[in-house]
């Protein structure tokens, strides 16, 4: 692993954690009346995205952070839809 990349992964580690709280309180909670639908919508499309952007880079630290990220994202936009 390259020494650049480290800080990549400490920054993708923090973004991409700064979701789960917000995650696991819309599963447990089922509440997503302060979240909105359209913002969520093109967060997920802009992480699936620059997912995309990753993969096709071989860039490490985008791939993963906007991986685990896009994951949360879905499950919140996912939420929103069903518990509207």
């Amino acid at each position: 692993m390259e020494l650049i990349t480290i800080p990549g992964l400490s920054a993708a580690f923090c973004t991409t954690g700064s979701f789960l709280p917000q995650s696991i309180k819309t599963i447990q909670t089922k509440d997503t009346s302060g979240i909105s639908l359209s913002m969520y919508s093109l967060f997920a499309l802009g992480t699936l995205l620059w997912l995309s952007y990753g993969l096709l880079t071989n860039n490490l630290p985008v791939a993963i952070a906007n991986g685990v990220t896009f994951l949360f994202a879905a499950i919140i936009l996912g939420y929103k839809i069903k518990y509207k």
